[in-house]
């Protein structure tokens, strides 16, 4: 396991759990900081889940990890990596992030998701027209009459003559969607598409991209989950006698000789993630693939282990086998994860609003009455050329409104302002108008914000996923910094330890050789007397692939003599082999040469090398810790923990 792996898997395993003591004691400290015995009692308990060595529930074992990962906070903070832009900007990235699944109003984010998955149950075919135009842009009727004229022409003279005439890729796109169900276009999109009926085309609507009118062509129930396997052959084969359509018709001629799928997958399939297992791949819905002509030969496929023709995608020669094809799951399985993709949505709008007006009611809120018609009286005419500034006599600490007694005042909601004019360049909306909107956007904003800035206190469960990501992301950038940087940029460090461990770093034996390939043994003498005579295997093919069949495929490599290509009692001797049957299939291997066991050089070893040194420069590091912080441990509460655990 590397180090960047182990270190945040010592993160990870402390996320997300809580734990209460009646009486929380100082466990350990470290140069006089305590820690809690909480603190330890939370990363070893959510370990417990993770592990099943009981070797590795050692409480000792893992007071020592927790002790160096304490340590290793501690230098962090006195490096002052903590007040790194990066750093600071990642969490608080994360912080946004994490704090929807916290924020949010359950009823309407219930009903969302439920719509959600009834809609996933339907593919739409579509088309739509779209005119841009910019999401900030209140003068929008010169761009819905335009839609709405183009929607009248499809309507009369059809999608594809007005396509080619309007369409320019820049202002006006009129384009064929494909199918798509929930999640897969904006909500507003979404929304109007399963509104709209089967050959109608809706009437113009708004997104943040401008006007659409959307024209649904048909609609299904779902084509469910597909489990599906595929042997593939690259169009960047590194194989020199491989030509990839030529290669794929004739692995699809021995496939109908009746060799079988998962045979032919692991001989010749390119996707070696996949050849291993017979080309099985994950399961995968409509959408979920980057290659539409994939998913549709899958999907056309009728039954269970029906196989497809040879077709070509972006990234190479296919035939694909359905093995299952499942239905949607039920709401109650899929709930959470629907969930978790409608707070990412830009349905999450709704559910601020909602959340909004449950704060409302939750935190004590007064407001300024005066508010509102000063700020009326303040404007002038620059806020539509962007020229306004504040007045020298502006009322800055005056109170605006109180949430829970904290104060916002004039001047935050004066630079909110002042920051909004922009919107409202060349326009003439009313003063009253403004500030009535332009204070709802900020007070919705505050409000939110006052709940993000004291959720650490409300809610104990944020709270200490925050604090464990806060100190992850820190020990991250601390292990970058003193250990994974050092190691790979230290080149003179890097040979001084390579030449110490040499013997670590050796190939094994290799071959570089020829495979010739067949499901018929009776072919194998034939090609191995050619082989034998120098034969080409473009000319073995030509002689032995006759009337439409393919008897024989020829694979050349530089493999392990352990490779799973080669058969396992594979000898490693140069010259024409006997034939091996492996894989449900018979083989002749011309060995090219035999390339022995010996020392990699640092280059063909680096990698290992570099995690190595890592190891060594952090083992040092950490004694090195030890020297410089004094770490106590209070004897008496590690009894109680052991004793309360049984360990």
């Amino acid at each position: 396991m590397s180090l960047k792996i182990k270190c945040l898997f010592l993160v990870l395993f402390a996320l997300n759990f809580s734990f209460s003591q009646d009486k929380d004691e100082v466990l350990i400290t470290v140069d006089g900081a305590p820690v809690m015995a909480s603190e330890f009692l939370r990363v070893y308990n959510k370990n417990l889940d993770l592990v099943q060595d009981e070797s590795q529930k050692d409480i000792d074992g893992y007071l020592t990890l927790f002790t160096e990962y304490q340590l290793k906070l501690k230098e962090a903070k006195r490096l002052k990596l903590d007040e790194g832009k990066t750093y600071q900007r990642e969490f608080s990235r994360y912080k946004k992030q994490l704090i929807k699944n916290y924020i949010s109003e359950n009823k309407v984010t219930e009903a969302l998701v439920k719509e959600a998955y009834d809609r996933s149950n339907i593919d739409i075919n579509a088309a739509h027209i779209l005119v841009r135009l910019d999401a900030s842009e209140k003068d929008t009727l010169a761009v819905y009459n335009e839609v709405l004229a183009l929607r009248e022409r499809v309507l009369k003279e059809g999608f594809d003559k007005v396509k080619a005439e309007m369409h320019n890729g820049q202002t006006i796109f009129l384009e064929d969607l494909g199918s798509f169900s929930a999640f897969k276009m904006v909500y507003n999109f979404e929304t109007a598409a399963y509104n709209t009926k089967v050959g109608e085309i809706s009437m113009p609507f708004r997104t943040q991209f401008g006007y659409h009118v959307v024209k649904v062509n048909s609609r299904r129930p779902s084509r469910g989950t597909i489990t599906a396997a595929h042997i593939m052959v690259s169009l960047k084969s590194k194989d020199s006698l491989n030509d990839p359509e030529q290669r794929i018709n004739d692995i699809y001629k021995k496939l109908n000789q009746g060799e079988t799928f998962e045979a032919l997958a692991k001989q010749f399939s390119d996707d070696k993630s996949s050849a291993k297992d017979g080309g099985k791949l994950s399961p995968f819905k409509s959408g979920q693939l980057s290659s539409l002509e994939f998913e549709d030969e899958a999907f056309a496929l009728k039954k269970d282990n029906d196989v497809s023709k040879p077709f070509k995608t972006a990234y190479g020669w296919h035939i694909v086998k359905r093995l299952e094809l499942k239905p949607i799951e039920s709401y109650e399985t899929l709930k959470a994860s629907f969930e978790t993709q409608v707070k990412r949505d830009s349905r999450s709008k709704l559910i601020n609003e909602a959340m909004i007006d449950k704060l409302k009611e939750q935190y004590e809120i007064t407001y300024n009455a005066k508010a509102k018609s000063y700020f009326e009286s303040i404007l002038n005419k620059d806020y539509y050329s962007r020229s306004w500034t504040l007045p020298k006599d502006f009322k800055s600490d005056e109170t605006l409104f109180t949430i829970n007694e904290s104060p916002f005042t004039y001047a935050a909601f004066g630079n909110h302002l002042n920051t909004a004019q922009r919107i409202y360049a060349g326009k003439t909306e009313s003063f009253s108008s403004i500030v009535e909107k332009e204070f709802k956007s900020f007070f919705d904003k505050t409000i939110l914000q006052y709940r993000e800035d004291n959720l650490e206190l409300e809610n104990q469960d944020y709270a200490n996923i925050l604090k464990e990501y806060r100190d992850g992301l820190l020990l991250f950038d601390l292990m970058e910094t003193e250990i994974w940087n050092k190691a790979s940029k230290d080149t003179l460090g890097l040979e001084t330890f390579y030449n110490k461990n040499k013997s670590k770093y050796q190939w094994t034996d290799r071959v570089d050789a020829v495979i010739a390939s067949s499901a018929d043994k009776s072919f194998m003498k034939k090609i191995g007397k050619m082989m034998k005579k120098g034969k080409s295997e473009a000319e073995i093919e030509a002689k032995l692939n006759k009337n439409d069949e393919q008897n024989v495929i020829f694979t050349k490599g530089i493999y392990k003599v352990d490779d799973p290509t080669l058969p396992s009692n594979f000898q490693a001797k140069k010259g024409i082999s006997d034939t091996y049957k492996h894989n449900e299939s018979f083989h002749v291997i011309n060995v090219l040469e035999v390339l022995p066991a010996g020392q990699k050089s640092l280059d063909e070893a680096k990698g290992n090398v570099i995690n190595d040194y890592q190891t060594e420069i952090e083992a040092n590091w950490i004694n090195d810790l030890y020297s410089r912080y004094k770490i106590e441990v209070n004897q008496d509460v590690l009894s109680a923990i052991k004793a309360k655990i049984g360990n």
